[in-house]
């Protein structure tokens, strides 16, 4: 529970508290000194002539009396007054004649009528301090209350949101451009009304998560410096039916009056998707917000100086009436940065950050291919957590690898408690990805092989591309296919038996196979078609469920081809592995010995610059064992250079 929420909830507690104990003070003193017997016993004391003085009030039935002989005076609640003021009757008169010389005073009864209001001053008490609770409730709640305030939309104010502007983007120069136009329109309005251009009215930011979508929308907010009203798809929706409706038109109101101005709605496709879809028909809530949104945007009124802006990354189930020119005239695509954008958001985050000297921002970024604006911002930020916790001063390459790792894959679990029948498995099945992805040509360089568990993983092999490649061949899909059983084909071959740790390799690969034949048309057999679809899904709203399109005769070819890219795939994995068995046990015991190899490391032993003494060397031994291989080396070098060189001659 927040702190604001603790400080609310107090609140209304006491309030509570204090009526409760208000009501209790009222009634408590209203009966204070009541006597505390019954009506026989008071009437007892008349018929005995014992009361020198009595009051009776004919409203609430409170009787005040005194005893002969005391001084202090007694409260009763009598049940009945009229029955009490007739078996008290002829008290007075008894009363004086029996004792003449003590007789009652001049006023011994004193009847006051007090009205029927007095009595309730307890509930009408209550029911005060329930409306005033009710109103402090409400009006804590913000401008009279939610319930009050469900047609109105959800404005955040623009102040207190985060400035940005198109320096704190990097990555997009496209993109930015694109956005260029709407600033300036909104600054110099006048330019592009005398030459006849009219400027979008709206801009779908278009990509995957994290991006940068929202960050541009900030951008163009604060560069045109106009009033900014950012709001999420998911605020128009509700349970009460023409509230969402009711907002869209407040929202356009705002805007309006506050024109030139930029409306931004995240997430667009929780109120903008397909109408008439799913399950529940037509005419659902969401559809009247999506209509006035459509109006809004351009319908009978006119909505001159009011840009605009939406971000997305569910295209594909957005309403085509949404889409049209006239409404979303421009759609900008925020896609995957290239290496230099990468370069360039890297340096955007890293202001703030000091990096050691060994950690160049070129490298990072040519290794980081597929890693997103947000991807990138979370892994210096991870390095930068991993060296506060190691006291060190400045970002290194140590940490940054690290971060890289764990971004990827998870934190390292060093902890857990792994066998040694597990943990050569796990060696087995990771060398054999590694042995068979350097000896496939279209397969990217291997970056790191390690056995320390991260996240659901034993072990993990990662590979790291040098180019950003935006095709992918069949052979490069084929041979895809042929690194991702190597650990399959390993266990097999080095193992004594085959386990479950190659569960999802298996997948990835059928999955990659299927893709093959049914949407790329690498098949010669079954033919350049696209056979299934992956749009028709109950979640999107579309269908029932995914449909096949293809008979069972093309099903069950499908399912040949795709078993045959399999075993093909899997025959080529075992004459890889199997022509570098050495190599295998070489790597697998350099795993078992140390835990994990680098790119560097793993490229010197497939060339056979690794010698097993290296196996025999402690951690700490390890760099003076790597310098006398490196100095034996090079010296081998120069003589193989030499007798490799005269043979070819001598043999042309």
């Amino acid at each position: 529970m927040t702190p604001r929420k603790s400080k609310g909830l107090f609140t209304y507690l006491l309030i509570i508290l204090v009526a409760i104990f208000c009501i209790y003070f009222v009634s408590t003193r209203m009966n204070e000194n009541t006597e505390k017997t019954d009506y026989t016993t008071v009437i007892g004391y008349f018929d005995d002539y014992e009361v020198s003085y009595y009051e009776l009030d004919l409203g609430t039935g409170e009787l005040k009396y005194q005893l002969r002989g005391e001084d202090t005076k007694k409260r009763y609640s009598v049940p009945n007054v009229s029955i009490f003021l007739q078996d008290t009757e002829n008290y007075r008169i008894e009363y004086n004649k029996k004792y003449p010389n003590e007789p009652l005073q001049q006023d011994y009864i004193k009847i006051t009528d007090r009205t029927w209001l007095y009595s309730l001053i307890p509930v009408l008490l209550t029911i005060a301090l329930g409306i005033a609770l009710l109103y402090f409730m409400m009006k804590q709640s913000g401008g009279g209350g939610k319930y009050t305030n469900f047609g109105k939309a959800n404005l955040k104010s623009g102040a207190s949101a985060r400035k940005a502007t198109f320096n704190d983007v990097a990555g997009a120069d496209e993109e930015k451009q694109e956005l260029v136009e709407i600033v300036d329109y909104l600054k110099n309005p006048n330019k592009y009304r005398e030459i006849g251009a009219k400027v979008p009215k709206g801009v779908l930011l278009l990509g995957p998560p994290g991006t940068g979508k929202t960050l541009l929308a900030r951008a163009v907010a604060g560069e045109a410096g106009c009033p900014f009203f950012p709001n999420s798809g998911s605020d128009f929706v509700e349970m009460f039916v023409g509230v969402g409706a009711s907002r869209v038109r407040d929202l356009f109101e705002q805007a309006k009056k506050h024109s030139p101005s930029i409306i931004f709605i995240d997430e667009i496709d929780a109120v903008g998707r397909h109408r008439g879809a799913g399950l529940g028909g037509g005419h659902d809530e969401r559809e009247q917000t999506l209509n006035q949104l459509l109006v809004e945007m351009d319908g009978f009124t006119g909505n001159e100086s009011v840009i605009v802006i939406a971000a997305t990354n569910r295209r594909d189930i957005l309403d085509p009436a949404l889409l049209r020119p006239g409404r979303f005239d421009r759609q900008i695509v925020v896609g995957y940065p290239d290496v230099k954008g990468r370069e360039e958001i890297l340096r955007v985050h890293a202001k703030n950050k000091p990096l050691g000297p060994d950690v160049d921002l070129k490298v990072i970024a040519q290794t980081t291919q597929g890693f997103t604006g947000a991807d990138l911002e979370n892994l210096l930020n991870e390095a930068a957590l991993l060296a506060a916790r190691n006291e060190r001063m400045s970002i290194t390459e140590k940490d940054i690898e690290e971060a890289t790792m764990k971004v990827i894959a998870g934190p390292e679990k060093k902890s857990r408690i792994v066998t040694e029948r597990d943990k050569k498995i796990t060696a087995y099945h990771e060398a054999g990805h590694a042995v068979a992805a350097y000896n496939l040509p279209t397969q990217d360089k291997v970056h790191q092989v390690t056995v320390i568990q991260r996240g659901m993983a034993a072990g993990l092999t990662v590979t790291r591309p040098d180019t950003d490649d935006s095709h992918v061949t069949r052979n490069k899909m084929r041979e895809s296919i042929v690194m991702l059983l190597g650990g399959r084909v390993a266990e097999e071959l080095f193992v004594d038996d085959i386990c479950t740790g190659a569960s999802n390799d298996i997948e990835r690969a059928t999955k990659t196979a299927r893709n093959m034949v049914t949407r790329y048309g690498f098949s010669k057999k079954i033919g350049t078609v696209v056979y299934g679809s992956d749009n028709d899904e109950v979640f999107l709203g579309k269908d029932y469920g995914h449909t096949r399109n293809y008979s069972e005769a093309v099903a069950a070819q499908i399912d040949e081809e795709v078993r045959l890219i399999i075993e093909k795939a899997y025959s080529d994995c075992t004459e890889i592995l199997k022509a570098n068995a050495d190599k295998m046990h070489f790597l697998a015991k350099y795993l078992l010995k140390f835990e994990k190899i680098d790119g560097e490391d793993f490229e010197k032993l497939m060339k056979g610059e690794l010698s097993e003494d290296i196996l025999n060397a402690s951690d700490d031994d390890k760099e003076a064992v790597y310098e006398d291989m490196t100095t034996e080396k090079s010296a081998e070098e120069t003589t193989d250079a030499v007798s490799l060189a005269k043979p070819e001659k001598s043999a042309e």
